[in-house]
């Protein structure tokens, strides 16, 4: 007898195809099937997905990029992706769909909606994206990777979190070292290369701190390359160790081994601090739709795990006075590090799976 197959749809960036990644690991470890279905963008990061899993390039589009003519084909393009995906569909049914965002989702969606497969969405941030929204009402579970998650009325929502690679779960609630004489550590991140107002802001925060903090620290700032030089120039002039770059490969060794994380709040890099445990001043975009940053942080500050810092309000002097304020305080550090821990969902992975086989359970 064959085994039952779960199709996966995301999108193309790695805030809907890391979760995802996380899902096919474990569902192929538990016998099922496996079949991603993505546009050519969201193909990039399906290299990182295990080998037993079938990738589907699906027609799709999205009307955020492009001219007018580019928008005007988006529609044509999403339904034939979706026809295509009826057809699958109904040649190999899956036992469950699960999409995680994004308009390369769309067709697979649609085409569980009009098949009449069981289906589910998971969304990462605190706010409901575009196609998430489109579909909730229309799924039996919306599995909220930020808590709380505004939905529909009448749409079931179910708190999983949001999953982590294997190797921050790996650091998960590595016991942390409170500030204090020696050398401390200090990681900056944001986004997945970097943010500009970042590389200008926290060196000018750092150069501002008493002497004696600003000695102890060593700093990990991810940026990108073209604010890098800027940004090592900036701390070299107030004295600082600060390694430089676009992307740390070995972020989870780094996270655990932090003093304090300074750091966009998006869904993902939430869900890494969060489950090792480490304090952290929070940035979120102001151009993020639907604010969303902010209500991906809002857990971790109202626990107590985080500091918030709005886009707009953020100036060296003010950034500096959080900073010195953790990291001058020993017993405040370790207790957000504590708040930071209880906010975290090690178990996101194996809460989605218990999901799909419950509702897979008696799909034919």
């Amino acid at each position: 007898m064959m085994a039952k197959l779960l199709l996966i749809a995301a999108g193309g960036t790695g805030g809907h195809m890391f979760p995802a990644q996380a899902l096919a690991e474990a569902m192929l470890a538990r016998g099922w099937r496996v079949r991603l279905s993505t546009d050519d963008r969201g193909a990039r990061y399906a290299q990182g997905f295990p080998g037993g899993v079938t990738v589907e390039r699906v027609s799709s589009a999205t009307f955020a990029r492009g001219g007018l003519l580019q928008k005007a084909l988006v529609p044509p393009r999403i339904a034939a992706g979706s026809l295509a995906a009826v057809g699958r569909m109904l040649r190999d049914p899956p036992a469950v769909v699960v999409g995680f965002g994004g308009y390369p989702s769309i067709p697979a969606l649609t085409a569980a909606v009009l098949t009449g497969r069981k289906r589910m969405i998971h969304e990462q941030n605190g706010v409901l994206g575009r196609v998430n929204a489109l579909f909730a009402k229309r799924v039996a579970h919306v599995a909220c990777g930020t808590w709380p998650t505004e939905v529909p009325a009448g749409a079931h929502k179910v708190h999983t979190g949001n999953p982590v690679r294997q190797a921050v779960l790996d650091r998960a609630a590595a016991p942390y070292i409170p500030p204090g004489d020696y050398p401390m550590s200090l990681v900056v991140i944001g986004g997945s290369q970097g943010a500009r107002i970042l590389s200008d802001m926290v060196p000018a925060a750092v150069a501002l701190l008493p002497d004696n903090l600003r000695a102890s620290l060593r700093i990990a700032h991810q940026a990108r390359d073209e604010d890098g030089s800027r940004a090592q120039a900036a701390y070299e002039a107030a004295g600082v160790r600060a390694e430089i770059a676009p992307f740390f490969s070995d972020i989870p060794r780094r996270l655990s081994e932090a003093q304090l994380v300074i750091s966009r709040s998006g869904a993902s890099s939430i869900a890494d601090i969060s489950v090792i445990g480490r304090p952290s001043i929070l940035i979120p975009f102001a151009a993020a739709t639907g604010d969303h940053q902010t209500a991906n942080a809002r857990g971790l500050v109202e626990a107590g795990g985080a500091v918030l810092v709005a886009e707009t309000e953020l100036d060296a002097g003010g950034l500096a006075g959080h900073i010195a304020a953790i990291l001058e305080d020993p017993h405040r550090a370790e207790t957000m590090a504590r708040a930071a821990l209880g906010e975290g969902k090690p178990d996101a992975t194996a809460r989605l799976v218990a999901l799909v086989e419950e509702l897979g359970g008696d799909a034919s």
